[in-house]
């Protein structure tokens, strides 16, 4: 089989994709996006995620879309016998190989980094799981909602509003894994360009998520685990969130000394910057962001959003309308960036959102599509 003519800084990067419903998809994704070839092996039914969100077709479901662009999806029964003897024939054809099914389960079609390695030495190997492989947590199963509850995400809701333990909506914990299982590889692709050593990686969800949580909260446990106050005070008092105005709400963020003076410059309001030492230094603000930031939000109840994204547009202090979904699609710096980018379906316009010129945002794959090009016995994998 010819390789598939692709630009970007990942061409001619072969890439064996064994994962499903959107970590692991992410992942091979932002790959596939720089311009490798990624085969996605889905069994007969195809990726669970084939069937969220809007379609136009069974099969096509906009959760899947938007983690499957740029790929080739050929459909392998790799409980069978013939399904095995084909992968173990591909691999040695990629320089990747991802996936993110539990331990027992790719040990049992033979395909752990022992024995792909066998096949392969120098492949890149990535296992995205739900917990370290290497911790007492390694067998549990994994979702999103799991994660975020389980890695303090949840929690923090509740310490700063006061009210119950809440989800982000948003597949936080899916689209960081991904992300970090994407640069982890890149960086073992790099490392192997260096000294022609492939390698294993195990990304967990977990220890993504604790990580990003506690790299915000870990306060004095930073130097003592065992003891002491943890949060950041800024990202946790109640009044951190958007500002009511006369007539709907503003995002403001008055940070730094020089926002501060204009602010207070701004509501005429000079001098008191000057006399009240909890505004005028970094360090006095550090340690009274809940009074300060109850300042700012009393101070914009006083007008319109429209009058305030002028007035603190005009002094440089950092502030934006709080939009709905539906307003993305209207605004003008996405629109004039080229953020949106329309491919077309069988002659229906299909749009994909890209934040970088440099990612591709083509079509995602119907189920099998690429099968018998895969497969063809007139061609290797």
């Amino acid at each position: 089989m010819s390789a598939v003519p692709m630009n970007g800084p990942l061409s001619g990067l072969r890439v064996l994709d064994l994962t499903s419903v959107i970590m692991g998809p992410v992942c091979t994704q932002i790959l596939a996006g720089y311009g490798a070839e990624v085969v996605k092996v889905e069994p007969p039914e195809g990726d669970i995620m084939r069937h969220a969100g809007a379609k136009l077709e069974p099969g096509m479901g906009a959760m899947f879309l938007h983690a499957n662009r740029n790929k080739r999806s050929v459909v392998v029964d790799l409980k069978s016998v013939e399904g095995q003897q084909w992968i173990r024939s591909a691999i040695p054809k990629f320089d990747v190989f991802v996936h993110n099914i539990r331990a027992a389960a790719i040990a049992r079609i033979g395909l752990d980094y022992p024995r792909v390695r066998l096949l392969h030495p120098d492949i890149v190997y990535a296992e995205l799981t739900g917990y370290g492989a290497s911790g007492p947590y390694a067998d549990r199963p994994a979702f999103d909602d799991v994660i975020q509850a389980e890695s303090g995400l949840a929690s923090l809701f509740a310490r700063q509003m006061g009210t119950e333990p809440g989800y982000l909506p948003g597949l936080i914990a899916d689209r960081m894994t991904g992300i970090t299982a994407a640069h982890q590889i890149l960086a073992a692709l790099m490392r192997r360009e260096r000294t022609g050593q492939g390698g294993y990686l195990n990304v967990a969800m977990f220890e993504t998520m604790a990580e990003f949580v506690l790299s915000d909260h870990m306060g004095q446990r930073t130097f003592d685990l065992s003891t002491g106050q943890t949060g950041y005070s800024r990202l946790l008092t109640a009044h951190r969130k958007p500002y009511r105005t006369a007539d709907g709400h503003i995002a403001v963020i008055v940070y730094n000394d020089k926002h501060w003076k204009s602010f207070f410059e701004v509501i005429g309001e000079q001098q008191r910057y000057h006399q009240d030492e909890r505004f005028n230094s970094a360090a006095a603000r550090a340690e009274h962001y809940d009074t300060i930031y109850r300042f700012v939000s009393e101070v914009l109840a006083s007008r319109t959003t429209k009058q305030w994204l002028q007035i603190l547009g005009a002094a440089e202090i950092p502030c934006a309308p709080v939009n709905s979904v539906e307003d993305l699609f209207d605004d003008e710096h996405l629109r004039s960036t080229g953020f949106f980018q329309r491919n077309a379906r069988d002659g229906q316009p299909e749009w994909a959102a890209s934040m970088s010129a440099v990612v591709r945002s083509g079509l995602a794959p119907r189920a099998g599509q690429h099968t018998d090009e895969y497969l063809s016995k007139s061609s290797t994998p």
